[in-house]
């Protein structure tokens, strides 16, 4: 059972991706959280949830 625990955890674990920004859109979107009151990851997996749930609904409707 111990096993069991530690696999589903190493499957819940968040992935590490090291991630390049242009110095203007880091800008953006690091003012974008601050308005959204997010932190600049946070607001990063924000965006990237939403833009997957859209591509999701509109592959459903083609």
């Amino acid at each position: 059972m111990e096993k069991e625990k530690k696999a589903s955890d190493k499957t819940k674990a968040k992935k590490q991706v090291p991630l390049r920004l242009s110095p203007k859109l880091y800008e953006e979107i690091a003012q974008w959280a601050e308005d959204d009151f997010r932190s600049m990851n946070g607001q990063i997996e924000y965006l990237l949830t939403e833009c997957v749930k859209r591509r999701k609904g509109k592959k459903d409707t083609i």
